[in-house]
This record gives structure tokens, C-alpha cells and sequence, in this order.
């Protein structure tokens, strides 16, 4: 479920071999909206260049001139605003947004089309209308009394910074018009390729199966808005599985069910036999998740976000996990189960460097299967291995996804990295232990290769010129993190620049790569802020139906007492994950539970620390989130893996290899919930 694993075809691809059709003109108005939108993506993707340079200049001034210069924060939003607003139009014309395709992938082209026409029309254009117009609205008003910044000494014109809001959008229309028209013309061609694959049958069963659902839960509730909540939800995870983007059946479910709400309160579904509600939703309320999509982009803490991503990517492309590969190789040649070791301890070194699940899964696969293949090992332990090692990155700072949790559930960045420390590393040992004790005891499943050699000094000596730049720009990162040097975003920039140098130092760099890395970035922020921007109008609607009070009334009719209550949330957030993205868990769920967890009297240490309940369930729920990369049926690390395994390594394989890793990641989560001082006790010494 992410872009990297959305077996599509390539739109332009796509476009150009309709240029050859005789029909072509019919769809050449689509090929030049699609190459005006790429065009624009083109030349901002390089504005993240600028944010790093902005940074950079940033912690010189500050760190080694002693000048603080206010106005390059609010220039980081502007670059951070431009790269994630006009990225959601350029993810959607390369078709690179998220998408759960488990259902979606084996369909017809056509079958494709049609999901994607539909969803257009139903989901993201009215989402679309919304955001330009009442967009529109909120830049007119910032420009007609010339807003500037709240500081005296920022930057002036705050409106220009707002015009990014419906400018953006209306690219995202320009991008949706061209797929529109094109997936429309091409149903009308008559080409037998288009229809090589399976129908829509399994979708519609699928939505029978969750209409038959929604209609018995909701039996077990009164009011009408309760109905309402319950209702969105199953629609939500219906529409998942049709294979349109995350992003636009967030919103298209969250200003579908405003107006079915605005109905129900202006008596207009007295058909139904359900009551009226009181709920106040309209096109009006609506529009204030554009206030809070500006708020999302001048976000000081989510400027992080392209950094960490820019980072992850440039080390992959620096040739250090293939280093680090072949001088562990060296080292533990003679150890039972060296190699799937080897591969453990470099997952551990690149989740401390980068939080990019993907680029970390298809790395470790690639350079490690085809050997392990050839040296007898165990196919499911191989799969295992490097799937659940990739996922590390998720957990271990500097994560993505502890960046958005720090932001969604307002903690602070640093705590929450020091308070993932120790959880992650003690999820490495947990595999590494496994990988030892389960090669002793089944030695066919990790033999030892025959032409192995024992280590040396020589050996030792290129492990350490492998390791040791990579811990420098850890230390670089992380410690000035933790020391108070740095903010996080000072210290994702001073990342994302390190890992630069490194690939130069490599001599890895080249300007294509350079290019790729910046294009990858701006994609995959991309469809991040897509979701994000979902999120803001579903979890809007679903708060204003009283989502949030159901949620807390059904968690405290469990009576499970204070400790019991946190486990029956983890339970739950454990079962989304198999069906839902961690993205979409912590920007809808997570922001739910805080004042339920505030709530509670939970004994947990943490002198000195605001909020130390909060941080150790932050860190529980990101343990339990790590179980979503591995478990079927939309398991990222299962389909990154897929992709780049060798022919004899099946799914099922993988299914089998995961297993025992899932297992010792909820040994993990009981060690975290027994243990509170695991993630309490380094961000409390901080202090």
C-alpha cells in the first residue's frame, strides 16, 4: 500500500502510445494538462534544495555568528508550503499517490479506468470545488488588508504565502481533468489489452460485505449522529479498497458525509426513519479546514518532513548500505546465520539514519536475497528477515513518523525521538537474538557457506571506515538533537546536507542522481501532505458528528480500569493495521486518544517531563504500528519486498518469514507496557 508497490502503468507512457493511435486527437488536450502540471513539479521540486540551503544558513548564523535571522524560519514555510501544495498535483498526474491495491492491482485496465473516473467525479472534485473557492476566499481577505507576519521583524505580504492554497488546487483540477478526459477517451478505444485481467466482481462483494457490516453496527448504537460516525467510518474502509488514493477517499468521505449531515439537520432524510441531528456541519464549517490546512503548512516541525525523507534517500543512493554489506559479510562469514545477522545489524544502522520504510526494505532485498538464495538459506527466514529489518526505520529515530506523531499529539519532536531510543534498539536485539538462537537450532535454515573465511584485523578495519562515517551523521543529527544544540528541524537539514557530502565523498553523486533523490522526495512528501489534507476534513466531519465522544464512551463502557484501557486501544490500533496505513492511524486515531490517555491515572515515570503518560502511549502506539508494515493483507514491507525478491521467494513465503518478527515486536510492546521507564527515563534526563 504505497507508491512504491502501485503496479500501474506509467501515465505518460500511457499517453504516448495513444499518440500513435489515429484517434489521438481526441486525447491530446489531456497529454498537454498532464505536461503543464509535470512541467511545474519539475522546477519547485528543487525549491527543497533551497529549504536545505535555507537551513544551513540558518544554523551558521545562529550556531557560529551568533545572528538570528527570523525571517529564513518563515522562508522554510514558504519552500515547505510550495514543495507539499503543488507536490499533491504532480503526484497525481505520475500516479504516485497511496493506494491499497490488493484488490486493485489484478483488475483490467479498464476496471481502472472506471474506479478512477468515478472516484474523480464522486470523491475529488467536490473536495477540489471546496478548497478553490473557499481558498480563494481566505487568500482574498489576507490580501485585502495586506497581512503580514505575526513577527516585526518577518516577512511581509502573509497573503502571497495563503494564494498557494487555491493556486495549488487548481493545478490539482488541471491534473484530475487530464486523467479524466484521457481514462474517458480511452475507454472507447477498442484495444483487447485493456480488458486482460479480472473485473470489478471481488470490489463489489467486498462492498457488499462492509454495507452488511455498517448496516449491523449500527444497530448497536442510538442517536442518529452515532449512526453517522459509524457509517463514515466502514465507508471509508470500504472505498479503501477500490484502489482510489488514500488522500481523496478521506476527503471526498469527509465532504460527502458534511452534506448528508447538513440533510439530517435541515430535515431533510425524515425518509430514512431516523431522527434529525443538531451536528451545524455546511459548506461553511467545511471551509474551515482551510485555516487548518494553512496552519499544516507553516507547521515548524513538519518542515522536518523533506529533510529526514531527502536524507533517508541520499544515503541509499550514497552506496553505504552496500559498504556496510560487504565488510559484516567479512566479519560474521563464519558465524550460523551470518549473513541474515549481517542484515539485522544494517537495517538497525539505517533506521537510525533514515525513516524511509521502503527505499530501506528494497535496499536490504535487493543486496542481501539473490546471496542468501544462493547460500541454501531458508527462503521464508530471508523474507523474514529483511522485511521485518527494513521496517526498524519506523521506530528508530530519526522516523517520519515520530515526526508527525510529535506533531499530531503536540509534544515535542526531541522528547519523542529519545523516548523511541530504546524501544527500537530493543527490537533489534530481539531479532538479532532470534537469528542467532534459530540458526543454531535448524542449521539447513542458515548454513554456513562453504567458502567462508575466518575474520581478521583487515576485515575489522573496513567495517570501521564502512560504520563510522554513517554514526558521524547520526551523531550529527541525533546527538545535537539530543543535546539542545540543534531543533529538529536544524538538524534534519544538517541530515539531509551530511548525507550529501557523504554520497560526494563516495563519489556516488551524480546530477541525475541528485535529480532522482529531489524528485523522490517531492513525491513522496507529497502524498504524505495528501493525506494529511484527508485527514484534516475527515477527522473535521467526524468531530463535529461527536466521533470523538463515541469513541470515548465505547473505550470507557470496557471498564478495563486504566491499564486495561490502554491495552484495549493498542488492540485496536494492532487490528487497523491490518487494513489501514500508519498515516492515516496517526492523523485520525492517535489525536482521538490523547485526552482519554490524559484522562488516566497510569503510574509512569518521567521526572521533569510535561506530559509522561502521553510519551510512553506515543511510543507504545508506534511499537504496535510497526506490526501494520508486516501484516497481511497491506503490509508495505510485504509488497516492497515482492517487488524486488527473486522468482522462487513467493508471498506466501513472505507471509510465513514475517510471522515470528511480528511476534517478537509484540514481545517488544508487553517489554515497553511492563517497563514505562524504556521510553520515559533518556527524555527525562534531558531535563
Amino acid at each position: 500500500m504505497a507508491n512504491e508497490i502501485n503496479i500501474t502503468d506509467d501515465p505518460v507512457e500511457k499517453y504516448q502510445q495513444l499518440a500513435e493511435h489515429p484517434d489521438t486527437d481526441k486525447s491530446s488536450f489531456a497529454l498537454i494538462l498532464d505536461k503543464f502540471v509535470k512541467s511545474i513539479g519539475h522546477v519547485v521540486m528543487w525549491a527543497n534544495a533551497l529549504l536545505i540551503a535555507a537551513i544551513i544558513t540558518q544554523v551558521t548564523l545562529r550556531y557560529f555568528f551568533d545572528i538570528n535571522f527570523p525571517k529564513l524560519d518563515e522562508i522554510q514555510w514558504h519552500f515547505y508550503a510550495l514543495v507539499t501544495m503543488i507536490g499533491i498535483s504532480y503526484a497525481l498526474v505520475t500516479d504516485s499517490h497511496v493506494r491499497v491495491d490488493i484488490l486493485y492491482t489484478p483488475l483490467s485496465q479498464k476496471s481502472k479506468r472506471l474506479i478512477e473516473i468515478i472516484g474523480i467525479l464522486a470523491l475529488l472534485t467536490p473536495f477540489i470545488y471546496l478548497m478553490i473557492d473557499q481558498g480563494f476566499d481566505y487568500f482574498q481577505n489576507s490580501y485585502r488588508v495586506n497581512e503580514r507576519s505575526d513577527s516585526p521583524v518577518g516577512l511581509p505580504a502573509r497573503w502571497a504565502l495563503k494564494a498557494i492554497i487555491p493556486i495549488s488546487f487548481c493545478l490539482l483540477a488541471i491534473g484530475a481533468l487530464a486523467r479524466l478526459i484521457h481514462d474517458t477517451h480511452a475507454l472507447f478505444i477498442n484495444d483487447a489489452s485493456e480488458k486482460v485481467g479480472k473485473d470489478l466482481r471481488a470490489i463489489l462483494i467486498a462492498f457488499i460485505f462492509f454495507a452488511a457490516l455498517g448496516y449491523g453496527l449500527t444497530h448497536l448504537v442510538e442517536s442518529t449522529e452515532d449512526k453517522l460516525v459509524i457509517s463514515m467510518f466502514i465507508t471509508f474502509i470500504a472505498l479503501l479498497f477500490s484502489g482510489f488514493p488514500v488522500a481523496w477517499v478521506l476527503a471526498g468521505v469527509g465532504v460527502g458525509f458534511c452534506g448528508i449531515s447538513y440533510m439530517f439537520d435541515n430535515d431533510m432524510m425524515k425518509w430514512t426513519g431516523l431522527e434529525s441531528t443538531l451536528s451545524g456541519l455546511d459548506y461553511l464549517t467545511l471551509g474551515t479546514v482551510v485555516n487548518r490546512t494553512y496552519s499544516t503548512m507553516t507547521s515548524a516541525v513538519l518542515v522536518a518532513l523533506p529533510m529526514f525523507i531527502f536524507m533517508g534517500l541520499m544515503l541509499d543512493e550514497s552506496g553505504v548500505a552496500e559498504r556496510l554489506m560487504k565488510s559484516m559479510q567479512k566479519l560474521f562469514g563464519t558465524v550460523r546465520g551470518g549473513l541474515a545477522i549481517t542484515v539485522a545489524l544494517i537495517g538497525i544502522i539505517l533506521a537510525a539514519s533514515t525513516g524511509i520504510i521502503g527505499a530501506s526494505v528494497v535496499l536490504l532485498g535487493v543486496l542481501s536475497l539473490p546471496t542468501m538464495m544462493q547460500q541454501n538459506y531458508s527462503k521464508s527466514l530471508a523474507a523474514g528477515v529483511v522485511s521485518a529489518s527494513g521496517t526498524l526505520g519506523i521506530l528508530i529515530p530519526p522516523s517520519i513518523m515520530l515526526v508527525i506523531m510529535a506533531d499530531q499529539m503536540t509534544l515535542s519532536v526531541g522528547d519523542v525521538f529519545m523516548a523511541a531510543v530504546f524501544p527500537g534498539f530493543l527490537l533489534g536485539l530481539l531479532y538479532l537474538g532470534y537469528l542467532f538462537i534459530y540458526a543454531q537450532l535448524n542449521k539447513t535454515a542458515a548454513p554456513v557457506p562453504a567458502d567462508a573465511v575466518k575474520p581478521d584485523w583487515k576485515a575489522v578495519k573496513e567495517l570501521m571506515i564502512a560504520i563510522i562515517p554513517t554514526l558521524l551523521l547520526i551523531l550529527s543529527v541525533l546527538g545535537t538533537i539530543f543535546a539542545g544544540i540543534t531543533t529538529p528541524t536544524e538538524a534534519s537539514g544538517v541530515g539531509a546536507i551530511g548525507a550529501t557530502i557523504l554520497a560526494l565523498a563516495y563519489r556516488k553523486l551524480t546530477f541525475r542522481k541528485l535529480h532522482n533523490v529531489l524528485k523522490s522526495t517531492f513525491n513522496t512528501t507529497a502524498y504524505i501532505f495528501a493525506i494529511f489534507l484527508g485527514a484534516t476534513v475527515f477527522s473535521f466531519v467526524l468531530r463535529e458528528l461527536g466521533g470523538d465522544q463515541l469513541i470515548e464512551s465505547m473505550i470507557h463502557s470496557t471498564g478495563l480500569g486504566a491499564y486495561g484501557t490502554v491495552l484495549f486501544i493498542l488492540f485496536i490500533v494492532f487490528l487497523l493495521g491490518f487494513v489501514l496505513d500508519w498515516i492515516e492511524i496517526t492523523l485520525i486515531i492517535l489525536p482521538l486518544m490523547r485526552p482519554i490517555i490524559s484522562a488516566l491515572t497510569l503510574d509512569v515515570p518521567g521526572f521533569g517531563l510535561e506530559d509522561p503518560q502521553i510519551i510512553w502511549f506515543v511510543i507504545l502506539v508506534a511499537v504496535t504500528l510497526q506490526t501494520s508494515f508486516l501484516t497481511p493483507p497491506v503490509g508495505f514491507a510485504l509488497f516492497y519486498l515482492k517487488g524486488v525478491a527473486p522468482k522462487e521467494i513467493t508471498l506466501w513465503d513472505i507471509y510465513r518469514g514475517v510471522i515470528p518478527f511480528v511476534i517478537l515486536q509484540l514481545v517488544g510492546l508487553a517489554v515497553v507496557f511492563l517497563f514505562p521507564s524504556l521510553a520515559t527515563w533518556l527524555p527525562s534526563v534531558a531535563y
